[in-house]
């Protein structure tokens, strides 16, 4: 290293030899206590697993300079952090359902460097970034572990509900935040992230329940979900509509209430043109038109159609929203009376009714008490599953179960063809008749039926 960037300052000049000796001198006196003052503390390790991967955090005093690489025979991961130490143990963490065995660390440099190795039960894909302070959280060092194969970007193969004439609607409800983003906290920290959690799973068994209707949760526990893949979940699960369920947060705690948001139509036109200008998203299919792929669509064309298809959306969830609003104000204050509209990038899927639903304001102490409790929790979502069920039951999607029930059952609304693999029982129970009605009604004596064979499907 050259000498004039140790000493930038003396640049051009000459330096005599006693003000060196005597700076030497010190360095040398000094020396330890300052290399160990420049070290960052390492506050904690910690694990979190999620369907789409599993994530290290270093919570750390301040940035570092990090270096990670793999080993194979066996699998391991190998993280290297300068001029750090581990200020607390690092081995109190869960590591169940993610790829690694354990986790050994050590100093290494004279004390200087830590590093740390991840045994692996299988191959991972590692990804490390930093991230600054935020609220609660300091600078952290972030890894996460993918699988070794990359995510595939084919179409999800159509699901039954699509191959059948009758089908459940589906909910694809989404618990905002998770994992390392707590949301907003309220008092004697309640965080934003744990009461939607159990909002949304209330919310998931009720749909769950009712006839009709097939829950989907973005999430399924304490792990963050980035907010554009939460739209491709419920894209990729065919979903009819899309709650996302959040609790908010005000700098003063006088503010209270709930609320519904749909996307604004500045978010939709804008939208609309991320649409046209991305060639993955112009591979998708479009659901709220017909199902129609703008792959082999120009421009204008794809255009007209994605505005209808964000319109037509857009008018369902204003809709749907001020049938939920109704009900939330029979268990909870309103902040505001009407359906809002933002451009919320969760609202933003142009085939799908979407709706935020602010539960309340966890930054008011009495709402934040109410909110914490599971009583709560499940009155609203009640409210929320009476609301979604009222407006899908009034404009059912077309071949749908509650389109079926809407149109009073009809004997004629509704065949099956027998396709290798079909049983008499799997399909009195996808029609939801019992199987001696499915008999009678076709005049069969038996369970046996062929490939080819249409049956009439008897009302409910």
């Amino acid at each position: 290293m050259r000498r004039e960037n140790l000493y930038p300052a003396n640049r051009g000049r000459r330096i005599s030899l006693g003000w060196l000796l005597r700076a030497v001198t010190i360095a040398v006196l000094i020396g330890p206590s300052m290399v160990s003052a420049s070290q960052t503390d390492i506050d904690g390790l910690r694990v979190r697993p999620s369907p789409e991967r599993t994530r290290i955090v270093f919570d750390l005093g301040q940035p570092v300079e990090h270096n990670i690489f793999t080993l194979t025979d066996p699998h391991r991961l190998v993280v290297d952090i300068s001029s750090a130490r581990f200020s607390s143990d690092a081995g109190n963490f869960v590591l169940e359902q993610t790829p690694i065995l354990a986790v050994r660390t050590s100093q290494r440099n004279n004390g200087e460097d830590v590093r740390v190795v991840l045994d692996l039960s299988e191959e991972v894909r590692p990804r490390s970034f930093v991230l600054k302070p935020i609220m609660q959280y300091g600078d952290r060092l972030v890894i996460d572990l993918y699988g070794k194969d990359q995510p595939s970007r084919a179409k999800a193969p159509k699901s039954e509900r699509t191959l059948t004439q009758m089908r459940d609607v589906i909910i694809a409800i989404d618990a905002g935040h998770g994992g390392d983003d707590p949301g907003a906290i309220g008092p004697g920290q309640l965080y934003e992230k744990d009461v939607v959690l159990g909002i949304a799973r209330k919310l998931y068994d009720l749909f769950e329940q009712e006839p009709g209707f097939k829950a989907k949760l973005i999430r399924e526990g304490d792990y963050y979900v980035a907010l554009r893949k939460r739209t491709q979940i419920a894209r990729s699960s065919q979903a009819d509509v899309f709650l996302s369920i959040h609790a908010d947060a005000f700098k003063t705690s006088k503010v209270s209430g709930a609320s519904v948001y749909a996307i604004s139509q500045k978010g939709a036109t804008s939208e609309t043109a991320r649409w046209l200008a991305e060639k993955e998203n112009r591979a998708d299919l479009i659901g709220g038109v017909g199902s129609v792929s703008l792959d082999d669509k120009d421009d204008l064309l794809a255009g007209v159609l994605l505005d209808l298809s964000m319109t037509a959306s857009l008018s369902s969830s204003l809709e749907m929203g001020g049938a939920v609003l109704a009900n939330l104000k029979r268990v909870n204050k309103l902040h505001k009376k009407t359906v809002e509209q933002a451009a919320f990038a969760v609202l933003k899927s142009p085939d799908i009714p979407s709706l935020l639903i602010e539960t309340g304001y966890i930054s008011n102490p009495g709402e934040a008490k109410k909110l914490a409790t599971r009583s709560h929790q499940k009155k609203l979502a009640n409210a929320i599953f009476q609301g979604v069920k009222v407006s899908m039951q009034s404009s059912p999607p077309n071949g749908s179960y509650l389109a079926w029930v809407k149109q009073g059952k009809s004997v004629d609304a509704i065949t099956h063809v027998i396709e290798s693999g079909d049983t008499l029982s799997e399909i009195a129970s996808r029609y939801r008749v019992s199987s001696k009605k499915l008999k009678d009604f076709n005049g069969l004596r038996n369970d046996t039926i062929r490939i080819g064979q249409t049956l009439k499907i008897p009302p409910g």
